[in-house]
């Protein structure tokens, strides 16, 4: 039996991080475009690793790496395969659960499972023969997507590995679905629903947020944190947060998603009001116990809001079309209960 949800009851943590393949029947694959679509085909969409033509409207969706699969469902399309969940699984099932919840609505069983602990099974892909891979959220290499698009079009990010906004995540999966104009009505539908959690929570406001890291607790020596370049930072902005003045001068010297520096340099960070990072509360009690790191105002205060990395609300802080609406209120709620905190 899967674990309460957190809206409705306090979240046991049970760890099953590793997403395993599901024991129920593939699904078949949904509808590829609901009444309504418009879209004329076919569709070309630019992207890092080149142009892909998909010359007719999909009937057999497959989504590789973190969350693509979550576009088609969240239109009404079960996909012929998807990427295992391989984090956040508490019931190891490779199914997070707000992708359950939605197969459920949709009177569907879980599709093909693709396990990707070491990297994408293009053999289970092909076995799925699809007519279109959506990839605008990935980390393809430029050799992967050459041999995904042995099988099908592939749709790939559309600047850097590991970090398209979720918004741009739906706009390019939806438009190689034929289903643009459905793709911006679930950003609209979204971004009412992050205003109105954001509103019941005014004391968030302004403050100035950053995501540790990679945190090792016996080593504290180094802090490392997500750039403004990274999906789970670009977050803090939909929910009325401020990125630190000592973030933004880090991220315009890289243009990678992470970055670490000396814990000497922890002052670096005095103008962070809020934390997040993914340990419990004995990480916590290590940071505020640290001498270099506690002099961080956010540390100092307790205003860390520390996600479980082995359950579903571990994979808050990387907003995805399902699980927004799934932890939003709990994320929004941790975050304004740090923000409370003054030292």
């Amino acid at each position: 039996m899967r674990t309460p949800r957190l809206r409705t009851a306090a979240a046991a943590v049970s760890v099953a991080i590793l997403g395993l393949t599901a024991c129920a029947a593939p699904a078949e694959p949904g509808p590829a475009a609901p009444a309504g679509s418009s879209e004329q085909f076919p569709v070309t969409i630019e992207h890092v690793l080149g142009t892909t033509t998909i010359p007719k409207k999909p009937e057999r969706v497959a989504t590789v790496n973190w969350a693509n699969h979550e576009v088609p469902l969240a239109l009404g399309v079960v996909p012929v395969g998807m990427a295992a969940a391989n984090f956040g699984d508490d019931d190891g099932d490779g199914v997070l659960p707000w992708v359950e919840e939605k197969l459920n609505q949709l009177g569907a069983g879980t599709p093909v499972l693709f396990d990707e602990t070491d990297g994408i099974d293009f053999e289970a892909v092909a076995d799925t023969n699809p007519d279109v891979i959506l990839a605008a959220y990935s980390g393809l290499t430029k050799e992967a997507y050459e041999t995904l698009s042995e099988i099908a079009p592939v749709v790939a990010f559309p600047e850097a590995p590991w970090a398209t906004p979720w918004r741009e995540m739906i706009e390019l999966n939806s438009q190689a679905l034929g289903m643009a104009e459905q793709g911006r009505a679930l950003v609209s539908d979204l971004e009412r629903q992050m205003a109105d959690a954001v509103a019941r929570k005014p004391q968030l406001r302004g403050k100035s947020t950053m995501f540790l890291t990679h945190v090792d607790a016996t080593d504290l020596s180094e802090v490392s944190f997500y750039t403004s370049h990274d999906t789970r930072s670009l977050f803090f902005g939909d929910l009325g947060l401020a990125t630190p003045g000592s973030i933004e001068r880090a991220s315009a010297e890289t243009d990678q998603f992470s970055r670490t520096i000396s814990a000497e340099r922890a002052d670096t960070f005095a103008d962070v009001d809020i934390i997040v990072t993914y340990g419990g509360e004995e990480l916590s009690n290590l940071l505020r116990q640290d001498p270099l790191l506690s002099q961080i105002p956010a540390v100092a205060n307790g205003s860390i809001v520390s996600l479980p990395g082995s359950s579903p609300v571990g994979t808050a802080a990387n907003p995805t079309p399902l699980a927004i609406s799934w932890v939003l209120d709990d994320y929004v709620s941790m975050l304004a209960d740090a923000a409370d905190k003054k030292r």
